[in-house]
């Protein structure tokens, strides 16, 4: 009989998506490593007994190899509820299938160079968001960045 998963192997339903720009609305996209293969900007699930802000900090830190303090994210007090794609179910406990993530940004005044994590992003982009939002593929993704970009930087 399989030994069942460790339950601190799951991952928690809950994440952060960060939306990186700067005043004249580049955005900073990266894209996953293969099996995965698509354009997002920093994204990451919650570790245990860690706050939204706190993760969209560690986030951005480990996707960019920027350092920022967490007063400098701007929380658009925004949760996305979503399905978890059946494919990757099995990363979370048994019977979730939604996932909550809470949207930040960032406003850089220019585009920087950053340092990917090499596990997770194989290349990054600075395109202005008409050229971006197209090659992004997860919708609340897209939407939260028409919602940054409409904010006076």
């Amino acid at each position: 009989m399989p030994t069942p998963p460790d339950p601190r192997e799951f991952k928690r339903p809950d994440s952060v998506l960060v939306v990186i720009h700067t005043p004249d609305h580049h955005v900073l996209l990266l894209h996953r490593c293969p099996p995965f293969g698509f354009w997002q900007s920093v994204t990451g699930s919650l570790a245990p007994g860690e706050t939204p802000r706190e993760a969209a900090t560690r986030e951005f830190a480990e996707e960019t190899g920027l350092l920022v303090s967490a007063g400098e994210l701007i929380d658009w007090r925004l949760t996305n509820r979503f399905p978890i794609p059946a494919q990757w179910r099995q990363r979370y406990p048994p019977g979730v299938c939604h996932n909550s993530e809470s949207v930040f940004s960032l406003c850089l005044p220019a585009p920087r160079d950053v340092t990917l994590a090499p596990a997770e992003h194989d290349a990054a982009e600075w395109l202005p968001a008409a050229l971006a939002l197209p090659r992004i593929w997860s919708w609340t993704n897209r939407d939260a960045l028409r919602l940054c970009l409409r904010q006076p930087a």
